[in-house]
């Protein structure tokens, strides 16, 4: 039973077509992240970046290293569309995204982590098997059909991530629609829309829009009878966030995942024009590696199913502490506005330097650090080995207030803590970051 589910052949249009789509996306993020200056502001004006504590070994490369590293990228993601040396093109795209996106956190966004995660799932499929320069210059590869298990991982990986989206909405800023109408009130000034979107209503709908499209897109993609009425209400959805919130790729990789969930013949007519054959066969070929490939989807899907949970096994609010925050599908749910000072004091005296962070870190790094404990142990961490280099041992203290939602500051991170001198735990609440309900 599990051979014939997993290892069914299926016709591969909706992979092959995909593959193109998705080269091009990659190529245009790539490319598009020169063009519109977010390199130079995110990795090269900045004296350093945030990594993702744990890989401080990854960093930018120096002068304009970091515009040719993702000219490299965008290469390979055309390669990736054509087909070209497919199998080293999205490997080499994968680990180069994969080192950006660990490299720093200023630019957080799960969109990237999605990124990252289905360039790793397309290093095993086989999309290179029609439509492409490889099955062209080598005919012995060419397929019409693929194993089922490669349309399973795709979609049960959209599910993954589209639940605990909607269900991470199932918080009371979200449901009265206070967050959605602060989310709306920063674009009051947008073009053509920013009074429309001010409208009282405007927020109980995209907060219950939201929140059931999340819900149920994957289910009613699913079955044929709500399929194109859902499809056009994603092309609405995607477009709106593309057009409002300006999130890169990510609508449209989005969109182009709904071929997956159309037939199979209809999406080789629409999109081959009939050049290949359509696959009815339903051959079930059983590989060699079949005991690797299941337990290898039974250890990936229990992490992706697992680690977006695990800020419920820390103290207190994941909205005011951001621990287990990051790889949790917590996507646009919280605005937070911060205010933070960092006195250094050096060891056996009692002379205290205030430090002026603009001469450390780059405007975005100062519109994010406030409200970020990691960042801000990082960047506690910064100053003493700083410190260190001029033959000073110091501790270092931090005065900081935010805000959740709109709602009054209050103080995040004791001020009688010495930063420097705690360690970073991954797994463990810090108690240095101060109760969400104290004063």
């Amino acid at each position: 039973m599990l051979n014939r589910w997993l290892f069914k052949q299926v016709d591969n249009s909706a992979l092959v077509v995909f593959r193109v789509f998705f080269g091009l996306l990659i190529a245009i993020e790539a490319f598009g992240a020169i063009f519109t200056g977010w390199i130079r502001r995110t990795m090269i004006e900045p004296d350093f970046t945030f990594n993702f504590i744990g890989f401080e070994f990854l960093q930018p490369l120096p002068g304009d290293g970091m515009i040719w590293y993702y000219a490299i990228m965008g290469v390979f993601g055309v390669f990736v569309m054509l087909g070209f040396k497919y199998r080293m093109s999205i490997i080499a795209y994968t680990i180069m995204w994969s080192g950006v996106y660990l490299m720093q956190k200023s630019s957080y966004n799960n969109h990237y982590y999605l990124l990252m995660l289905v360039c790793f799932i397309m290093c095993f499929l086989p999309a290179h098997r029609w439509l492409s320069l490889d099955a062209k210059i080598k005919p012995s590869i060419s397929r019409i059909s693929m194993p089922r298990w490669v349309w399973i991982v795709i979609v049960l990986q959209l599910w993954i991530v589209y639940t605990y989206a909607s269900v991470a909405k199932l918080y009371p800023d979200w449901l009265d629609g206070s967050f959605p109408a602060l989310l709306m009130k920063s674009k009051d000034d947008y073009w053509l829309v920013g009074e429309f979107l001010q409208q009282w209503w405007i927020r109980y709908a995209i907060a219950y829009f939201g929140l059931f499209f999340d819900l149920l897109i994957i289910p009613l993609l699913l079955w044929k009878r709500t399929r194109v009425p859902v499809f056009i209400a994603a092309i609405f959805f995607h477009l709106f966030n593309s057009f409002i919130f300006h999130i890169g790729i990510f609508p449209y990789m989005s969109l182009a995942f709904c071929i997956f969930f159309f037939p199979a013949e209809k999406i080789n007519k629409v999109f081959l024009r009939g050049k290949k054959k359509f696959y009815d066969r339903a051959e079930v070929i059983v590989p060699s590696w079949r005991n690797a490939l299941v337990v290898s989807m039974v250890v990936w899907f229990t992490i992706q199913l697992c680690l977006p949970l695990r800020h419920w096994f820390f103290k207190d609010d994941v909205l005011w502490t951001e621990e287990g925050h990051r790889l949790s599908w917590r996507m646009m749910l919280r605005g937070k506005s911060g205010r933070i000072a960092f006195k250094v004091v050096e060891k056996g005296t009692s002379d205290t330097i205030h430090i002026d962070k603009s001469e450390y870190l780059s405007r975005k790094q100062l519109r994010a650090i406030p409200s970020k404990p990691d960042m801000i142990w990082q960047f506690a961490q910064r100053l003493e080995e700083d410190f260190a280099e001029k033959g000073k041992e110091v501790e270092v203290y931090v005065e900081g207030k935010i805000s959740v939602n709109g709602r009054p500051y209050k103080t995040l991170i004791d001020p009688k803590v010495d930063l420097a001198a705690e360690k970073w735990e991954h797994f463990k609440h810090h108690d240095w970051i101060l109760p969400s309900d104290s004063e």
